[in-house]
């Protein structure tokens, strides 16, 4: 589902961290999803080697859900496609981390989104077909009957796991990059009072009181030299 402990887009972690493969198997998505890949695995492989056989009236194979070979064709086709999605997907969750592209990202998620939802369906079709041909098959004789309730039931299995894969995708598509952390910078506003930001506002002056005498303040300037005038010229003798 969405990652936890650092920035994230649409569920997964940002690109440039590694892959944790330990950590990818134990996400619930991806258990979902491989449970998803082995039911269907078990529906198309069950009709592949027993879905078929040949009445005792007749040489010709049709399907043991009433001889309704339209439902096996459905069932298998489903179930096949469904095992080839999973593994695409599950490729697609590892890949997930290293696009830095969010419309990337988007896209994925809503491709998962949308086929996801679709299979639910489409399960849920073919589980109503194969019980409903399986309650008018009348004549059960060498029909193997485990095989024809195994598919049924991982039809509805696979019911379930597809939608909590759309439930898992609808998840991330809402996240999507609501939860990207990046730290920005921004403007401090502007102090309309004093010309310097308020940390480095200058302190007050306080001088010092008039009555404290200034130590350092110096005499009066006053000449030592003696009067100059014309008084005690003497002009120089020739």
């Amino acid at each position: 589902m969405e990652e936890t402990g650092g920035a994230s887009a649409y569920g997964a972690s940002l690109a440039g961290k590694g892959f944790d493969f330990y950590k990818f198997v134990r996400q619930p998505q991806t258990v979902v999803r491989l449970l998803s890949w082995v039911f269907a695995i078990v529906v198309f492989s069950s009709i592949t080697t027993e879905g078929y056989m040949n009445p005792p009236t007749s040489d010709t194979l049709s399907c043991i859900f009433n001889r309704n070979d339209s439902a096996c064709s459905y069932a298998n086709g489903i179930g096949v496609i469904a095992f080839l999605a999973c593994i695409g997907f599950l490729l697609l969750d590892a890949y997930l981390p290293f696009m830095s592209n969010a419309k990337e990202r988007k896209l994925a998620v809503l491709s998962d989104l949308a086929f996801s939802g679709v299979w639910t369906f489409l399960w849920f079709v073919c589980f109503c077909l194969l019980a409903s041909e399986w309650s008018r098959t009348e004549d059960v004789r060498g029909i193997p009957l485990d095989a024809a309730r195994a598919i049924i039931a991982f039809s509805f299995f696979s019911i379930a796991t597809w939608g909590i894969c759309t439930y898992f995708a609808l998840v991330r598509f809402r996240h999507g990059v609501d939860n990207v952390t990046i730290p920005t910078y921004t403007e401090p506003p502007p102090d309309q009072h004093t010309p310097y930001p308020p940390t480095y506002a200058p302190t007050t002056y306080t001088p010092y009181p008039s009555n404290t005498p200034d130590k350092l303040q110096q005499p009066s300037f006053s000449s030592t030299f003696p009067p100059q005038g014309d008084a005690g010229y003497q002009p120089p003798p020739y």
